[in-house]
Order: C-alpha cells, then sequence, then structure tokens
C-alpha cells in the first residue's frame, strides 16, 4: 500500500512539474527511482501513463484519468491520518487556500483565526488567482478552499459559504479633493486613477456597472495587487476605487483619505468554497467553524445545501 501511495505521489509531482528531474528533486528520489516507480504504477494498472521522449511530453488519457484519483487518493490518506492523530496531537497538516486578488486581504481575517485556534496547522496561501483557477483546482484537490466571486460559474458540489457583499469607496491623497467636493462616481473619475487590472473579475463588474448609468472609468495605470494600488495613492498623485472590506485588515492607511460612493451602487459576492464532501475532513469542518464565529450571518445550513 505504501509503494502505491509513493507511486501516485510520483504521478502527481510530476504533472505539477512537467518535468522529470524536478519531479524527482521535490520527491527527493533519484530520477531512475522516479522513472521506474511510475513504470511499475503503469504495469499495475495495465495503461500507459506518461507521454515520453527526450522529455517529459505529457500524461496520456489514461495517466489524466489516474491523475485525478491520485490526487484524491492522496488528500483522503492525509486526512486520515489527521484525523487517526488529533485525537492525541490535536488538528495538524496544510490547509491550502486559494483567493482573487480582491479578496487577498480579506482572507487573513480568516487565517489569523484559524491559525491561532489550531497552532499546529501550517496555512498556504496563494493569491492572485482568477475564481475560475481557483474552483478547478479545488476539484482537482490541489487546493482546500478558495475565496471566489461567487458567479457566474459552475459551483455544483462545491459548498459555498456567501462571505460578504463589497462596498467601493474612493481613496485619494490629502487635498486631492478640493474642499466641500461631492463624491459622487462622476467626480471620482475624473481623477488620475490607478484600479485593479481589467482582466479581473472585480474590475469587469465595476465597469459593468458603470456602463449602465452611462459612466465610464478609464485609468491610467492597471495592476493586480492591493499593495500597488496603495503605493500609488500615496505618492499623492494618484486615486483609486477599492471595495472597503480590503482596508480593515491592512491597518491604519496614514496619508490616505477615504470617501463613500453610493450612487450607483457597485455590489458584487464574496464566497468561500470548498469541496462538499461526506464527511468532511477534519480541517474542513475546522475551516467552517471560524467561518461561522467571522461572519455570523453566513447561513450554514443553506451553504450545505448549495447545487
Amino acid at each position: 500500500m505504501n509503494m502505491m501511495l509513493r507511486q501516485l505521489e510520483y504521478l502527481v509531482v510530476l504533472a505539477n512539474e512537467g518535468h522529470f528531474a524536478r519531479a524527482a528533486e521535490e520527491c527527493a528520489v533519484s530520477q531512475p527511482a522516479l522513472s521506474e516507480g511510475i513504470r511499475k504504477l503503469e504495469k499495475e494498472l495495465g495503461a500507459p501513463l506518461v507521454r515520453r521522449g527526450h522529455a517529459f511530453q505529457g500524461l496520456t488519457v489514461e495517466g489524466e484519468t489516474v491523475l485525478k484519483w491520485a490526487r484524491k487518493i492522496l488528500k483522503d490518506h492525509a486526512s486520515l491520518r489527521q484525523e487517526i492523530s488529533h485525537y492525541e496531537n490535536g488538528l495538524n497538516g496544510t490547509l491550502r487556500l486559494g483567493t482573487v486578488p480582491a479578496a487577498s486581504s480579506t482572507v487573513a481575517t480568516l487565517t489569523d483565526k484559524f491559525a491561532r485556534a489550531h497552532p499546529q496547522v501550517g496555512i498556504n496561501v496563494q493569491a492572485s488567482l482568477h475564481s475560475a483557477d481557483i474552483v478547478r483546482q479545488i476539484r482537482n484537490y490541489e487546493l482546500d478552499a478558495g475565496l471566489i466571486y461567487a458567479e457566474p460559474q459552475d459551483l455544483a458540489g462545491l459548498l459555498v459559504y456567501p462571505l460578504y457583499a463589497e462596498e467601493h469607496v474612493l481613496l485619494t491623497a490629502p487635498g486631492m479633493l478640493p474642499e466641500g467636493a461631492t463624491t459622487a462616481w462622476a467626480t471620482a473619475l475624473e481623477l488620475p486613477l490607478c484600479l485593479l487590472d481589467s482582466s479581473l473579475r472585480g474590475r469587469q463588474v465595476l465597469d459593468q456597472t458603470l456602463r449602465r448609468h452611462d459612466l465610464v472609468v478609464s485609468p491610467r495605470i492597471e495592476c493586480d495587487s492591493i499593495v500597488t494600488l496603495l503605493a500609488h495613492v500615496s505618492t499623492g498623485n494618484w486615486a483609486s476605487i477599492v471595495p472597503r472590506q480590503w482596508l480593515p485588515p491592512l491597518g491604519a492607511l496614514p496619508g490616505i483619505e477615504l470617501y463613500r460612493l453610493d450612487d450607483p451602487q457597485v455590489a458584487s459576492q464574496i464566497s468561500l468554497v470548498m469541496e462538499d464532501s461526506s464527511p468532511l475532513t477534519l480541517m474542513s469542518q475546522a475551516l467552517e467553524k471560524i467561518i461561522s464565529s467571522t461572519f455570523p450571518a453566513v447561513d450554514m445550513h443553506l451553504s450545505r445545501n448549495h447545487k
């Protein structure tokens, strides 16, 4: 059994790395040992799994099928070991989270509480992913959960926890707006703007809503980083429009002023999603408890019955 698990691990790492030598290094074995392990797996399953040439050329159709099962088997094995060991040692292992750029600061609200509640669990956060990539990686057992824009995409078979609706605010340096100036959208859009990149869902929601009100946003600078946006605002030469929920986890922002933008309202839903397995892994159960204590308005029963 241990040998089969090791061979499945070789296949998963090879698929991730796309290179025999790097995969062998990651698995801490020689390249011939890794290749031989995969050949034994192919013999055991009676099908070619890897397309070989002078270098790794990808997986066969059979290999792609085995890869999906391998990821699930390895995750289930890790979850089993966690469940057995937690009686004596508490929850351990690694919680793997993905997040869209718009939630790369608010995720800290969850990870901070989780880390303090479970001191033996490591947490790995992949920021700046697209919602579709997060969903795909959860289904491929590469992530445990993710913060995404919940629409529009297929979320069947996943648990969905609507956390909050974004509310947009204007950020400027002191004195950028004349004293007594209104903070209507039309006023904000006349400022030199630094905004999220137009390929990102949060920016697309903003653009679509403004177009419906005959407003057009034309930023001079675009990026995919909260830190980069705030750095430009802090120069005193740029303004930005961001979700208000970004800001509390970042603490005080000296030299930056915040203005509320009401009409039109630009709102999009940020949700946490994870695999709907039965039973839930201990890691997922622990994450559920953190969600319910951090966002008490979330209907956990409704989330569990989302299809």
